[in-house]
């Protein structure tokens, strides 16, 4: 049976404050959970204005704190910026405050510009050691032996979760008998391939006994069509704005998309935003199905941005309420 679950980019919306988008983040995860989302995650971002999540594990708790059954993780944290050892106590520490409920994702990519991963003192071939920093991760959750303890992470048996846009992640997954989540809602071009080796090459864990995939999916429902397509003109104008090299507050919805962007940029972002449905419950209904039975997707991750706060909760409610009704 399919799950769903929602990925929050902790977005700074025009007007507002990071103590305010760290809040909605929580008031966001407390609709989330009421309306039946199996798990909200928030990702690593760095020199980012418009995005609050750059110390993640601090974001997880505040969220994690303001709710008692969903589970809170991270979608992803970007192993080669931090030593293994400090992630594990980290998330270890999560898991005493919060038992049972806090996942781990992690991604290999740096989550920012070269100048801030300088600045962070990621190596420029820190990457290259993801493969063998997940499995060190593994230890320290587990019940190490030897001189090097990541206190209080040891038997906490965080699960973690490969994330990934290409073929490297799947692969890795499948070696180390993890779930894999793909990014298909900003990077779909690798989405069937990645699936269909993930799943050729699943290796049985003891975390994982049979391959679980997550897929990511762009979704707001709301009453029309065309308002739904309104709502959405907020994270179309963040990828233009990105493409254009100015990341900045997330910004209101605005009544013509076409008047903001250039041919050229349009394609790119209808390329970048490939698995999104913007519509009624009905639109959504059948994309969703269609996307499901595509992909076989055992879980598909929600990305809801819109600008309005209580716009959003409505459309958090209203995904959840048309994926329920697929599973039924």
């Amino acid at each position: 049976m399919m799950a769903y679950s929602m990925l929050d980019l902790v977005r700074v919306t025009a007007g507002h404050t990071p103590r305010d988008a760290l809040d909605h983040a929580r008031q966001i995860a407390q609709v989330a959970e009421q309306s039946g989302y199996a798990r909200f995650w928030m990702a690593e971002h760095h020199n980012m204005t418009g995005i609050a999540s750059a110390a993640t594990a601090l974001v997880i708790a505040h969220v994690a704190a303001g709710t008692s059954r969903i589970r809170v993780g991270a979608g992803g944290i970007m192993l080669p910026n931090h030593s293994p050892l400090v992630i594990a106590e980290q998330f270890g520490t999560l898991a005493h405050l919060f038992p049972g409920r806090i996942d781990l994702g992690l991604g290999r990519a740096p989550g920012t510009d070269g100048l801030t991963a300088r600045a962070m003192r990621r190596h420029p071939m820190a990457a290259e050691q993801f493969p063998q920093d997940v499995v060190e991760l593994q230890h320290y959750f587990g019940q190490p032996d030897g001189p090097v303890q990541a206190v209080p992470a040891a038997g906490t048996q965080v699960p973690l979760w490969i994330l990934g846009s290409s073929i490297f992640g799947a692969t890795l997954a499948a070696q180390l008998g993890l779930p894999y989540a793909f990014a298909s809602h900003f990077a779909p071009a690798q989405l069937m391939p990645a699936l269909r080796i993930y799943r050729e090459q699943f290796r049985p864990s003891a975390q994982l006994d049979a391959p679980y995939a997550m897929v990511a999916a762009n979704v707001i429902t709301a009453q029309t069509d065309q308002q739904a397509r309104y709502l959405a003109t907020t994270q179309q104008q963040s990828f233009v704005n990105m493409i254009r090299g100015r990341r900045g507050l997330s910004q209101p919805p605005i009544a013509n998309i076409d008047d903001y962007w250039s041919p050229a940029e349009q394609q790119q972002v209808r390329q970048m935003l490939a698995c999104s449905v913007y519509g009624s419950a009905d639109t959504v209904r059948d994309w969703l199905q269609s996307f499901q039975q595509q992909t076989q997707a055992d879980e598909i991750i929600m990305v809801t941005d819109v600008y309005d706060l209580d716009a959003r909760m409505e459309a958090v409610q209203a995904n959840a309420v048309v994926a329920q009704s697929l599973l039924s």
